[in-house]
């Protein structure tokens, strides 16, 4: 998988990529991660970016030109490797939000060319160009960057070999629809909490029943609208009906 991140901040993405797991996975070849400047695309002295908008209103928008471009030096580093163009990703508030099958469909792509936003947003014209509108949430931030780093961890953890425990995607969190289950580790009792008697029991089987229920009650509580949009299993529903 290979990243093309345009923000007029590219050392805060190199230097957030260049750690943990994601630095490994880069100097191990599984990811590749380059941030595009737009400022290198700036026509004028000044390597503005950025102008009033047409019509009148508060703020700036970030021109097309320099966005345009960096698209395409991106899609020129893909070429040259002799591979198809990167999928192009807008970071906004009106996009779709980043969940686990829209993360689950952009890991599968070979490339992404992650687009942040700054100012009041950038010009329509580049925006046509895009092919996947992402947000984080309904919320606005100063800059997509730091939506551009959450679709990077969540894809990149998805590439096979980027983790060490390729079982445990399948045990966390939204992966089966759920929350995840509760989590414990030594030492077995702390300030008078002990840990669950059947993770200390070494029943497998049990311990694999214990752990469906209580992700699928978290899930219950905290998030409702998860187990609305589900079928759930006779296994649920008899947990659903349990005294709780």
């Amino acid at each position: 998988m290979r990243y093309y991140v345009v923000t007029v901040f590219p050392e805060l993405v190199e230097g957030f990529c260049a750690d943990g797991l994601l630095g490994r996975a880069q100097r191990d070849a599984r990811i590749a991660i380059e941030a595009i400047n737009p400022r290198t695309f700036a026509t004028d002295k000044h390597r503005s970016i950025d102008d009033t908008p047409y019509g009148g209103g508060s703020g700036m928008v970030m021109q097309p030109g320099p966005i345009v471009d960096s698209m395409e030096q991106a899609d020129a580093r893909q070429a040259e490797l002799g591979l198809e163009r990167p999928t192009r990703v807008l970071l906004t508030p009106q996009g779709e939000p980043l969940r686990q099958p829209l993360v689950r469909d952009l890991a599968l792509r070979p490339a992404l060319t992650l687009v942040c936003g700054r100012y009041e947003g950038i010009d329509e014209r580049a925006r046509e160009r895009m092919d996947v509108e992402v947000s984080l949430g309904d919320f606005v931030l100063m800059g997509g960057e730091l939506g551009a780093l959450a679709v990077i961890e969540a894809t990149a953890r998805l590439v096979p070999g980027v983790l060490g425990n390729p079982e445990s995607i399948e045990e966390e969190s939204h992966a089966q629809g759920l929350l995840e289950y509760p989590q414990y580790t030594r030492p077995a009792e702390f300030r008078g909490r002990a840990v669950p008697e059947v993770l200390l029991s070494g029943n497998h089987a049990r311990i694999a029943t214990w752990r469906r229920r209580e992700a699928f009650l978290r899930t219950v509580r905290r998030r409702p609208d998860l187990v609305a949009a589900r079928e759930l299993t006779d296994e649920e529903r008899r947990w659903l009906e349990e005294p709780s």
